[in-house]
């Protein structure tokens, strides 16, 4: 496409030849005469004296030190990024529609339209798919599963009993949803099970990373809400509810009735543990323990326990400081004990 007619498609002003033909978008150290780049992180700023791309989309406000390449401005660079890349990489159709006579379709499953069921895909008792979904091989629907249109489950993803799924959800490879929570009544010095009875609810526009654990709510359901974003290895606990639009980063766990507001970002590796809220906008750093409800909008939190980021580097400062300072004490002692011997021998010579 001609770089005007990118600039259109992407929301951006165009400074320079609208005329010239660009075929793809690549990074700034490796762009062609024929792609597009972007500039978005003040670190790689540096290559845009050597970069051989045809145009480079950079903010509003920055400073162009080249005039021999294009500009396409914006305020969001990065999101300028991502809409070239679906304009230059549309999505290939996974499959066509039809049911591979592999699969295992109960009598009473029903599909939309256009649905592809892929080999060795098992569909349940009950079970419905909506308009254009795919449900890749090996994928698993157990009784009364609804998977709702526009849906992409890789292979070998499980959806157990009664669990629903909205529209243009992606699941992929090997994620459990609706496993039993982890729930267990001491009895002496034993553990009796608690049934789960609840279910999952993933709400529309979801995308949920590979082996991924969502378990079934105990009485009510574990809800997913809309546009969340989860990626690989995350543990969700029964009767979590993540709020619309949070994000949550690799191998991060949240136990059992903890509920997150809207537009939460929980980094990597975060331990969180039951029976508490975290407010709208909240951010937690990676590694984080929290052990407490956290609010604030725009708050960001850090360490275990996680505190307010500005306390925890406080504390990280004053922790690095301790050698020295043990150093310090020590020399103080052994200074103290030598006023006190000379007060000991002044006082026995008087």
């Amino acid at each position: 496409m001609t770089l005007q007619q990118l600039a259109d498609l992407i929301g951006a002003s165009l400074e320079g030849d609208g005329a010239l033909t660009v075929s793809g978008i690549a990074p700034i150290d490796q762009a062609s005469p024929s792609q597009v780049t972007f500039l978005s992180n003040k670190k790689y700023e540096r290559h845009l004296a050597d970069t051989r791309a045809a145009a480079v989309i950079v903010a509003d406000t920055f400073r162009m030190s080249r005039g021999d390449i294009a500009t396409l401005r914006m305020k969001d660079p990065y999101l300028g990024f991502v809409r070239s890349l679906h304009l230059f990489h549309p999505a290939i159709a996974y499959d066509k529609p039809g049911v591979h006579p592999s699969a295992v379709l109960h009598e009473t499953a029903v599909l939309g339209k256009d649905v592809t069921i892929a080999a060795n895909a098992v569909l349940g008792e009950g079970v419905v798919v909506g308009d254009r979904s795919v449900i890749a091989e090996g994928v698993v629907l157990r009784k009364d599963v609804r998977v709702g249109e526009d849906c992409l489950l890789y292979p070998n993803v499980t959806v157990l009993d009664r669990c629903a799924i909205g529209n243009r959800v992606i699941i992929h490879a090997g994620t459990t949803i609706g496993s039993d929570g982890f729930g267990f009544a001491p009895e002496g010095k034993e553990y009796r099970k608690i049934p789960q009875v609840g279910a999952v609810r993933i709400e529309d526009d979801v995308e949920i990373g590979a082996n991924c654990a969502i378990d079934r709510g105990a009485l009510g359901d574990t809800i997913i809400r809309r546009g969340c974003k989860l990626d690989n290895l995350i543990q969700i606990a029964h009767n979590v509810e993540l709020g619309e639009n949070t994000v949550i980063a690799a191998q991060s766990g949240i136990s059992g009735s903890t509920h997150l507001g809207t537009h939460v970002i929980i980094a990597g590796q975060v331990g969180i543990v039951g029976h508490i809220d975290i407010g709208d906008d909240v951010t937690v750093s990676a590694q984080s323990g929290v052990s407490r409800s956290l609010h604030g909008p725009g708050k960001v939190f850090r360490g275990s326990p996680a505190r307010e980021i500005h306390e925890e580097l406080r504390q990280e400062a004053a922790q690095r400081q301790l050698p020295e300072l043990i150093q310090t004490v020590r020399a103080l002692e052994q200074r103290l004990r030598q006023l006190e011997q000379q007060l000991h021998d002044n006082t026995a010579d008087a």
